[in-house]
């Protein structure tokens, strides 16, 4: 190919790369007729590996999963070798079941479907800038995972695929003048006027297409004018300048075929015999190429041809291809002709793209159910079915993270409906995450609500008060919710949370925990079901360890079963956090490596907090201060805390004590709790007595006759600190002794240990000082295990060293496929759960052996560190 030479060499390495089981995908950009189809089919003649291949197709986007089925037609037959879950997944998704699939539950299946052989992988994918949704994002997520197999994935777009950016990309450029010289000398052998060849040359600007379409049809157009025009354009010009020269039977022959993207030919031929297209004429319709596939020779003609023909022309073709179509084996494809066949407001075809829209939705295709909603809706006469409408678009088109497209949607939407307000609140977070305060949307729609539907703007209240949480403008949504309607009824959940929040925020903490600690004690209540980032703060809040535990272990569970991808990560990053405060190293990293997974599977950035308090607990300083480095500026709180819980282990009493008074300082729900502790230990080593006795204070406000055990065992080993009280010290022990939270019983022992040392009772001291060394050693907290030993040996006893556990030099993920191959799982087990191929997983494997100095995962099953 003339002036390909360095996109060539780079496809060609990719090819090499993917022989040797390194594995990758490119993306290749550039205008329209620049030569990216010609790429791929000269790919395509490589004949070592198995190709398949797929095309986006302008006038399919809607339809979910299209592009993929596409794709994996040329293997189903090793579908049944799929696990059961990724089986169902991706006959769901092709329709060949009913039911939801997960999304990426469908790229797993599919990156499993496309392993499952022997021979060297190919997979060409054109056009990809209109896939439909539902499979960029199958396909984004297949591209990123094939680094340790024989596969090779090539996208050609013509302009930014934001699931796929992410991928290497190579650009191909226009053809230098000696290039397009070049080309045009190879296309035209005859003797060409050099006026004519100067003015093709200077038109087509170096694109390649261009420049044959402007060879082929120059005695026709006679290249008047047209100087203005780029090379896309061009090109299209050309093709349409040839349709001029077919007969009007042919040229709505090939519109149907422009309208119909699968290429069925049966599918063409009836809905032109409907249309009374002679099949004869199919001989003249050079544009495209009629065999046991439909393929226009690239898709600039399909678009010419399409958008040449008049609206009345493409409402025929659609018509007889809706017509022709089967409706109950397609009848999104049904609903989807016949849509565009409508010439005005049709309220039978929008009820049948209300319920393609359902059937979307069902799939796993939520852009496809927003763009079957939006088209419904605009063909809608009523006014009030046409809103109803719009905003499930909305919703859906939301759901998929296009905020941009929603917004302009909801403009549409009448402004005095509060829903409005509900859901610009909604993209304001998601596109602004607080510069907005998206709150001030949530509190119009409350306002507005207060009248037509009083418990519904209380509810409002308490999503604007879960989000300030979160954004922040907390004290102007508290101002604003205590102008909320009054119940009119027995108090819901929702009602008692909202004056919940009030009291505690407004009267003092106690006052908020009497209507509060009964809801977050029934952990399944709608606070955790429905506000669970709320509950699980307010858990924290108040010290209750079995509510921290519940809450995200219900969210979990939830997220699971219902295949959430949005909920599912929100309660592993919860339950880490808790699970790392039992000492459960090892399952926290577990649950972190498992988030971490889904956030990257999804393109979400990870939710790093539970990583911290995790190197806060375990006391590796570099380690710990190498993550707080790299974490943004919207974790610094955290960030805060954890420093002030670190340095407390490591004895580093000044440092500790400027983080905690810095987390305090803030009122921040949970954290700032949290860090009392922090601050009373911290400050007592310093001698800061006053500073200890006013946070215990503020502590001890905390408490009450309702506190969980952990709660009131926190008061006493404050207590114990600040008044050198003994009996406190006993009292902490047991019921922290009572609790889930290992950490702070081993941290029991040890204050009280340090103060018996101090007392002078030597060998009391060493009783409480062992104990706390061997347990916070045994849970992995290195810097409080080394405080104990130290002042262990102050008492003059050496403690009983720990040797490094191998097992800690293994990373998160390393230690969550180490506990599934422990567990008994296989590779493709672990892969599957892992959202890896099989061949990364036995990569990871051998990466475990090494560190752990074994050889078999029998070997590692007996590994008393993993397990």
């Amino acid at each position: 190919m003339v002036g390909r030479r360095d996109e060539t060499t780079r496809l060609l390495a990719l090819l090499d790369e993917a022989r040797q089981s390194r594995g990758g995908a490119v993306l290749l950009r550039g205008e329209p007729g620049i030569g990216k189809s010609a790429l791929l089919d000269q790919l395509a003649r490589t004949d070592d590996f198995l190709i398949i291949r797929a095309a986006g197709a302008e006038f399919e986007t809607e339809l979910p999963y299209s592009a993929l089925h596409q794709l994996c037609a040329p293997v189903f037959e090793h579908l049944d070798a799929l696990p059961p879950p990724h089986r169902e997944a991706l006959r769901i998704a092709f329709g060949m079941e009913s039911g939801t699939p997960s999304e990426f539950l469908v790229g797993a299946a599919t990156l499993g479907l496309l392993l499952e052989r022997d021979r060297s992988l190919l997979c060409l994918v054109d056009d990809a800038q209109w896939l439909d949704d539902a499979s960029a994002r199958a396909l984004a997520f297949v591209a990123r995972r094939v680094g340790a197999e024989r596969v090779a994935m090539v996208f050609a777009a013509r302009e930014s695929v934001p699931v796929l950016d992410r991928l290497p990309q190579v650009e191909v450029r226009r053809l230098s003048e000696p290039e397009a010289r070049a080309v045009l000398a190879r296309e035209i052998r005859t003797s060409l006027d050099e006026r004519v060849r100067d003015r093709i040359l200077a038109e087509a600007r170096g694109n390649p297409l261009a420049l044959l379409e402007l060879a082929k049809t120059a005695g026709l157009a006679g290249l008047a004018g047209g100087f203005d025009l780029p090379a896309p354009q061009l090109a299209e010009r050309s093709f349409r300048t040839r349709l001029e020269a077919l007969a009007p039977e042919e040229r709505l022959l090939l519109t149907v075929a422009a309208a119909e993207p699968i290429g069925d030919p049966g599918l063409l031929w009836r809905a032109a015999a409907l249309l009374g297209i002679d099949r004869t004429v199919a001989a003249d319709a050079s544009l495209v190429e009629f065999d046991t596939r439909v393929r226009f020779v690239h898709p600039v003609a399909r678009s010419a041809v399409y958008w040449a023909a008049t609206d009345a022309e493409r409402r025929r073709a659609h018509g007889a291809l809706a017509e022709v179509s089967d409706a109950v084996a397609d009848p999104d494809r049904v609903a989807w002709h016949r849509a565009r066949a409508s010439a005005g407001p049709d309220e039978d075809v929008a009820a049948a793209l209300v319920r393609s829209a359902d059937r979307a939705r069902a799939r796993g295709g939520m852009a496809a159910a927003a763009a079957f909603l939006a088209r419904a809706a605009a063909l809608t006469l009523d006014r009030g079915l046409r809103s109803e409408r719009v905003l499930a678009a909305v919703e859906a088109t939301v759901s998929v993270g296009s905020f941009g497209a929603a917004a302009e949607l909801l403009s549409t939407v009448d402004p005095a409906d509060p829903r409005v307000d509900l859901l610009r609140g909604r993209i304001s977070f998601a596109r602004f995450r607080g510069d907005e305060l998206p709150v001030d949307h949530l509190l119009l729609a409350a306002a507005k609500l207060a009248v037509r539907d009083p418990a519904l703007a209380r509810e409002c209240y308490v999503d604007a008060i879960e989000m300030a949480i979160l954004t922040g403008g907390l004290d102007a949504v508290i101002a604003a919710a205590q102008t909320a309607p009054r119940p009119t009824a027995q108090p819901s959940d929702a009602d008692n949370i909202l004056d919940g929040m009030i009291a505690l925020h407004v009267e003092g903490h106690r006052a908020g925990a009497k209507l509060l600690h009964p809801l977050v004690a029934a952990w399944n209540s709608e606070l955790s079901v429905r506000w669970p980032t709320l509950g699980f703060l307010l858990a924290v809040e108040l010290w209750n360890a079995d509510a921290m535990r519940a809450i995200p272990t219900h969210v979990v569970a939830a997220g699971r079963e219902s295949g959430s991808f949005h909920l599912l990560p929100i309660g592993l990053a919860m339950l880490a956090t808790a699970t790392a405060y039992t000492g459960d190293f090892g399952a926290a990293k577990e649950m972190i490596s498992e988030e971490e997974a889904i956030a990257e599977a999804t393109g979400a950035a990870p939710l790093v907090y539970p990583r911290i308090h995790l190197a806060a607990l375990a006391g590796r300083r570099a380690q710990a201060e190498q993550l707080f480095a790299e974490v943004g500026p919207h974790m610094s709180l955290s960030v805060q805390y954890a420093t002030a819980a670190l340095n407390n282990g490591l004895a580093d009493y000044p440092t500790a004590l400027r983080a905690a008074e810095s987390t305090v300082a803030t009122g921040d729900l949970g954290l700032a709790g949290l860090a009392l502790p922090e601050l009373i230990e911290a400050a007592v080593h310093c001698g800061n007595t006053d500073t200890a006795r006013r946070a215990f204070e503020e502590l001890a406000e905390r408490s009450c006759a309702s506190t969980p055990a952990w709660g009131a065992g926190i008061v006493a080993y404050a207590r114990g600190l600040v008044d050198n009280d003994e009996d406190a010290y006993l009292q902490a022990i047991s019921l922290l002794a009572s609790g889930p939270f290992a950490i702070y019983l081993g941290r029991a022992h040890l204050v009280y240990g340090e103060w018996l040392r101090r007392e002078g009772r030597r060998l009391d001291a060493r009783a409480q000082l062992r104990l706390a060394h061997d347990m916070l050693a045994g849970l992995g907290a290195e810097a409080f295990a080394a405080r104990a030993a130290s002042e262990l040996r102050a008492t003059g006893e050496r403690a009983r060293s720990r040797s490094a556990s191998a097992a800690d030099a293994l990373t998160v993920q390393e230690v969550h496929i180490a506990r599934l191959v422990a567990g008994g799982a296989t590779s493709k087990e672990v892969a599957a759960q892992m959202f890896l191929s099989p061949r990364t997983v036995d990569a990871h494997l051998r990466n475990i052996f090494r560190k752990l100095d074994i050889s078999s995962r029998r070997q590692l099953r007996d590994l008393p560190a993993i397990r």
